[in-house]
């Protein structure tokens, strides 16, 4: 489905079913979430990437304005919706400060692999051990998907728009456990290094080899 929304370009990829908190400054964009407010409408947030507005983005709502200045500036708190399209991008929308674009609802494929993503629980539960992280998955629902962990995994803002271009969420847990799998290594490898240092200098305890 096509419809126009009023476009808020960040260096950030938002993900369906996120819960993003924004803090409003600029002029553009206060009138932005003033329209969004008064005509409940949503907004569309496509990653702005190596100087470049990227096609695709995701499209979020306003759950609430938490706070008000005097400036006129704004907290706000928004949840993804869907991820779309851009088909026409205009910088400025008609009559309005900020960007807007005409834009096209892209579906997703609920295709998950239960057994890609016992392996990806593993890993996660692995590296997050190794980092002294607790243990996020506890607080996530049963049907959580790859969207929900992505910001949790070390990914760069390209690698995270790469996962939001998949439409299958088998394709993107197949791409998760691939990068878990490369990064455990390092991790692995970085953690020794700091017990080396940290050693350096101390008592060593060390048991001969038998020969």
């Amino acid at each position: 489905m096509q419809k126009y929304l009023p476009l808020f370009p960040l260096n950030i990829v938002v993900f369906p079913g996120e819960k993003l908190n924004l803090h409003i400054f600029e002029q553009r964009y206060k009138q932005l979430v003033r329209d969004c407010v008064e005509e409940k409408r949503t907004f569309g947030i496509p990653p702005y990437i190596d100087e470049h507005i990227s096609t695709l983005g995701t499209e979020l709502r306003i759950l609430q304005v938490e706070k008000k200045y005097a400036s006129g500036e704004m907290d706000i708190r928004t949840e993804g919706l869907k991820v779309f399209e851009i088909i026409q991008f205009n910088k400025q929308a008609p009559g309005k400060l900020y960007a807007g674009g005409q834009v096209n609802e892209l579906d997703n494929l609920e295709d998950e692999d239960i057994v890609v993503k016992m392996s990806i629980e593993e890993k996660m539960k692995q590296l997050f051990e190794m980092l002294g992280i607790g243990d996020f998955l506890l607080d996530l629902p049963e049907n959580y998907t790859s969207f929900d962990i992505a910001h949790h995994l070390g990914l760069n803002t390209e690698q995270e728009y790469t996962l939001l271009q998949i439409r299958s969420e088998a394709a993107r847990q197949e791409i998760i456990l691939q990068h878990l799998e490369q990064v455990l290594p390092i991790v692995a490898e970085t953690e020794k290094l700091k017990e080396r240092v940290k050693q350096n200098g101390h008592f060593k305890n060390l048991t001969p080899p038998n020969f």
